[in-house]
């Protein structure tokens, strides 16, 4: 298999500057020729000294009728590289995107420009969102005066919830949400989450559940019932609005409740619940695990879906 990293993101976002400073790199001299294949021309452009010492080949795909598996094929074959590069269009839907079956993609990293990255997301969201659903690391870059990024960590987040975030000012990476930042006390006997706090509290959970080991939390939840979780366990969540109206998730954590036999599927329930990191097998190792210590019927909130746009 051939190995393929992808470095996608809209125009001027850093996807030039990422891959020209990991060519650079002393642990990117390794043997054999890299194909970097460019999808759009920027205003950044690689230097031939940087090409040359890295035996790197350029190619240029303008069209994206081009793209197809036969043209990369025909690429491969004329420059015999040990690995491929892909600087890909942002303005092409990632969706579309096909690639010989015997190119393996290695990693997928998606660029991002803070300062512009609101009225993307606002009026492309579904090009973006198909770039970051599948992206192991994203790069927020230019973060110099912008205050909210923790809003910007959930929007991904509740695309990718895997995928790792850096935020960079042009003094380095920064940290992206403090526990001031929080809408909730963390000091609070039990923690009430509401809508927001819901979905911040998950992803925050995802990333920092030291934050909550031990610590109580309160909230409402639908009921869902996995058929290949254990007995004694259900997973109490909402469903959230992750990029439009038929891109939806349920967001939830496993827990423990001796009585969940007799709980329905998708009945309303306000859950009083321990935090605890445990090994969960659906999880694949460590993770959040909930205790419930107590479980109320409840009516439905009047907003049944919590949005994340």
């Amino acid at each position: 298999m051939k190995p393929v990293y992808i470095i996608n993101g809209f125009l001027e976002s850093g996807k030039t500057e990422f891959i020209a400073y990991t060519l650079d790199q002393p642990y990117f001299q390794v043997k054999g020729k890299t194909l970097l294949i460019l999808c759009e021309e920027g205003e950044s452009e690689y230097g031939n000294t940087l090409l040359e010492a890295s035996r790197t080949e350029l190619e240029f795909i303008e069209d994206e009728e081009d793209f197809t598996p036969a043209h990369l094929i025909e690429l491969e074959k004329k420059h015999k590289p040990e690995r491929i590069i892909i600087e890909y269009n942002g303005m092409w839907n990632f969706k579309n995107m096909k690639l010989p079956w015997h190119w393996s993609v290695e990693q997928q990293v998606t660029t991002i420009d803070a300062s512009t990255f609101s009225m993307y997301f606002n009026n492309m969201k579904t090009l973006l969102a198909e770039m970051i659903r599948k992206s192991e690391l994203i790069i927020f870059n230019r973060c110099d005066g912008i205050e909210d990024l923790n809003s910007y960590k959930r929007n991904i987040k509740a695309i990718n919830q895997k995928a790792d975030i850096v935020f960079e000012t042009s003094e380095g990476e920064v940290d992206e949400m403090m526990e001031d930042d929080l809408p909730y006390n963390l000091e609070d006997e039990i923690i009430e989450l509401d809508d927001q706090g819901f979905g911040i509290w998950y992803l925050d959970s995802l990333d920092h559940l030291e934050r909550y080991v031990g610590k109580k939390v309160r909230f409402t939840a639908m009921v869902l019932k996995p058929k290949n979780f254990p007995k004694g366990f259900f997973v109490p969540g909402r469903m959230v609005m992750t990029c439009c109206a038929e891109d939806m998730a349920f967001l939830g954590f496993a827990c423990s409740y001796k009585e969940a036999d007799f709980l329905e599927e998708k009945q309303w329930i306000k859950v009083t619940a321990a935090v605890k990191k445990e090994y969960f097998a659906d999880y694949n190792g460590e993770g959040p695990v909930l205790e419930a210590l107590k479980v109320e019927k409840t009516k439905a909130p009047k907003e049944e879906i919590i949005s994340f746009l």
